[in-house]
C-alpha cells in the first residue's frame, strides 16, 4: 500500500480520544434531521489530495455534520463550499462544491488536512486532544516532505497546532515563534538540510502563510472574503510552484 494511503487508513481506525470517539459516534447516531438518510462516517477523518502535493491546507478539524459525516475534509458543510469554491476559481480544484466523497472532486497539487481528525463538541478539541492527534500530522508532513513547498494554514489554532508538528517532522521553527496573523508568511528551513554527501535531495523550506479560518463566523461577518482566501491560496500556489490553471475554461 502507498505509505500515505496506509496512513489515512490507520487514521480512519484511531480510538486514542474517549471524549471524541463518544461524541463522534453520537453525532452519527443521532445525525440532524437534513441528514436522517445518511449513514454517517463518524470515524477520524483523514487528508485528502493527492500524494505529491506541493501546497498543504491544514485546518482545525472535521466538522460533525460536514467531514464527520462524509469521511471528507471540508466536505459537507458551508465551510467547505468556501475552501472548495476558492480553491476551484484559483485552479486548485476540478469543481466548486464538496459534498460527498463520491462526487468526483479532485485536488491538484493541493492536500487537505487538519491537527485534529476527529468532529470535537463545539468545534474545540482539548490542548491534550490537539497533542495527543499530532503524531499524524507530523507522519503526514514527513511523507509530503520531499514535495511540499508551502503551507496555508485556517486560523490560529491550527497555527498553533501546526507549528511544532513542523518541527518534530524535521524543520526549524525560527525565534520568536511566530505569531499567526491573516497574511502572515514565514518560511522554515530544514533542521538538517541536505548534503551533497547525502546525494544532495529531499525535503526543503516550506514558507507557511496565515488564513483566518473559513469558518461562518468569519465569512459571514466578511472577516473573511472569499477574495481574501483566493489571494492567500494564489500566493501558497506559487510559492509551491504550482502553474497556473483555469478550472473554469477547461471545464
Amino acid at each position: 500500500m502507498d505509505p500515505l494511503a496506509e496512513l489515512d487508513t490507520r487514521i480512519a481506525g484511531c480510538t486514542a480520544c474517549p471524549r471524541l470517539v463518544a461524541w463522534r459516534e453520537e453525532v452519527g447516531r443521532v445525525k440532524r434531521a437534513a441528514y436522517r438518510d445518511w449513514t454517517y462516517w463518524a470515524r477520524p477523518v483523514p487528508g485528502f489530495g493527492p500524494a505529491d502535493a506541493s501546497l498543504l491546507v491544514i485546518g482545525l478539524a472535521p466538522a460533525a455534520h460536514g467531514g464527520n459525516r462524509t469521511g471528507r475534509m471540508f466536505t459537507g458543510d458551508r465551510s467547505g463550499d468556501v475552501l472548495y469554491g476558492a480553491l476551484y476559481e484559483v485552479g486548485l480544484a476540478s469543481g466548486p462544491v464538496s459534498v460527498s466523497v463520491d462526487d468526483g472532486l479532485t485536488l491538484r497539487g493541493v492536500r487537505v488536512t487538519s491537527p485534529v481528525h476527529c468532529a470535537p463538541p463545539e468545534n474545540k478539541p482539548t490542548p491534550g486532544e490537539r497533542d495527543t492527534c499530532r503524531p499524524w500530522l507530523v507522519r503526514e508532513l514527513e511523507l509530503l516532505g520531499p514535495r511540499l513547498r508551502a503551507a496555508v494554514v485556517l486560523g490560529a489554532f491550527g497555527w498553533q497546532a501546526a507549528l511544532p508538528a513542523f518541527a518534530a517532522a524535521g524543520w526549524r521553527l525560527p525565534r520568536p515563534r511566530p505569531a499567526f496573523a491573516h497574511g502572515a508568511r514565514v518560511t522554515l528551513e530544514r533542521a538538517a538540510p541536505p548534503t551533497e554527501a547525502a546525494g544532495g535531495s529531499g525535503p526543503g523550506p516550506v514558507t507557511l502563510y496565515g488564513c483566518f479560518h473559513v469558518s461562518q463566523r468569519n465569512t459571514f461577518t466578511g472577516r473573511l472574503t472569499p477574495d481574501m482566501l483566493k489571494d492567500v491560496l494564489r500566493a501558497a500556489a506559487g510559492e509551491a510552484g504550482i502553474p497556473p490553471y483555469d478550472a473554469r475554461a477547461a471545464a
